[in-house]
């Protein structure tokens, strides 16, 4: 068994160690610092040998390292079994990942003092971002979200201390507060009855296979990003970390400075003049669509009107309206104008549509209007006795009418 020694010892990052089987590009080894996928960190990047590690997994409990091939050799370089490689793990990702991992303990530990019947649910590191699964009493809500930025910030700053041990897994499940379940444990098992515990100071604990910092202070910024929810009774929580949070808050801040200064205001008092500014949106649309509503009222009533079995009958065409906005005034027009029973309208523009109404006492079906309509133009639609609409007309708006018309 080859287990991995970067989760033990995370600041080795160039190493030596025997050859013991290779596999055309598969390579196992006696000892490896490299670190194998597994509970959402992934596997470290770096060499062996010179030549660059594709992947790195476990399987039947030995560490497999996946060379980049060598088209010329045909095979990962001149690695043979007994060789002695060294072994270089990228300094930089195998850093962001100790960081982010450890993040995602101190994110857990900032919900665990202000979510109820916490739980954990998953957790991911991305190359621009960290994700943690948590399942709680209610969803989470921005503010929320907020004050998990700024407790996870808060322990960061603090410098708490960030230590692991292993121990047997009875005591280990009788530790105070463990986050302890089938996907914690995944990675954490060191063999046997074992597990491996990851301790953040007076903060969190948590069985966990993976490469951690020493100090939370080593995180450094932590940014949240957004949240959402994967499913039924789970929040997930995305933040960034370190560089790219310090980035991405950067961004946030201009982003804040300049709506502020498009809304004539500060920062300080951006969300109540975005409240104020969405009030007054609100109430400008309201009253565009009763004048818009007022105009269509006023353009039906100009058609001219058509007796056709005892149903007298408005028909027309306009430019500029949609169907969808004709319910309204044309059912206005027939309520307040006794002398019209039905009314028909063709849309002009480059997809031409029918919108029949009809009043509920008037001896006329508006579906069964567009619908010969349709068979008649081609197209599509339908509706109720009272309302109907179809579209996908193949004719000239005036045809329509006039065929409308002569019904």
């Amino acid at each position: 068994m080859t287990a991995s020694r970067a989760p033990a010892e995370p600041a080795v990052r160039e190493f030596e160690s025997t050859v013991e089987r290779i596999d055309g590009r598969e390579v196992v080894l006696a000892e490896t610092y490299f670190y194998a996928e597994s509970g959402g960190q992934p596997a470290d990047r770096g060499t062996l040998g010179g030549v660059l590690v594709d992947d790195v997994f476990e399987r039947d409990g030995e560490v497999v390292h996946v060379l980049a091939e060598d088209p010329a050799a045909g095979t990962a370089g001149d690695v043979e079994p007994g060789d002695t490689v060294t072994g270089v793990v990228d300094d930089d990702f195998r850093t962001y990942c100790a960081r982010a991992h450890t993040a995602s303990h101190v994110l857990y530990g900032a919900a665990r003092r202000t979510c109820e019947d916490l739980g954990y649910a998953g957790f991911d590191i991305s190359p621009e971002k960290v994700r943690v699964d948590l399942t709680t009493a209610e969803p989470l809500d921005d503010a929320d979200l907020v004050e998990l930025e700024r407790l996870s910030n808060r322990a960061v700053w603090d410098s708490r201390s960030v230590s692991w041990e292993v121990l047997p897994e009875a005591e280990a499940r009788d530790r105070d507060g463990i986050a302890f379940n089938t996907k914690t444990e995944e990675g954490a098992m060191s063999g046997g009855e074992s597990v491996r515990v990851v301790t953040v100071e007076d903060w969190d604990v948590a069985a966990c296979g993976g490469t951690h910092v020493e100090n939370t202070a080593e995180i450094g910024q932590i940014t949240a990003l957004d949240r959402s929810n994967p499913g039924e009774g789970v929040t997930r929580v995305e933040f960034a970390v370190g560089p790219t949070a310090v980035d991405r808050g950067a961004a946030i801040h201009a982003a804040a400075l300049e709506s502020a200064a498009a809304a004539d205001t500060n920062v300080g008092d951006l969300p109540e003049e975005v409240r104020r500014l969405r009030g007054e949106v609100d109430r400008l649309d309201a009253a565009l669509r009763d004048a818009r509503s007022d105009l269509l009222h006023a353009r039906l009533a100009e058609f001219p009107t058509r007796e056709v079995d005892g149903v007298v009958w408005a028909v027309g065409s306009l430019a500029d309206a949609d169907p969808n906005d004709l319910r309204e005034p044309a059912t206005a027009l027939l309520e307040s104008d006794p002398a019209v029973d039905a009314l028909a309208a063709v849309g002009r523009g480059s997809a031409p549509f029918v919108v029949a109404a009809v009043a509920p006492d008037a001896d006329a079906d508006a579906g069964a209007v567009v619908e010969a309509a349709t068979d008649e133009f081609g197209g599509g639609g339908g509706g109720g006795p009272t309302f109907a609409q179809g579209g996908g007309l193949d004719a000239d708006p005036d045809e329509v009418v006039a065929w409308l018309r002569e019904r």
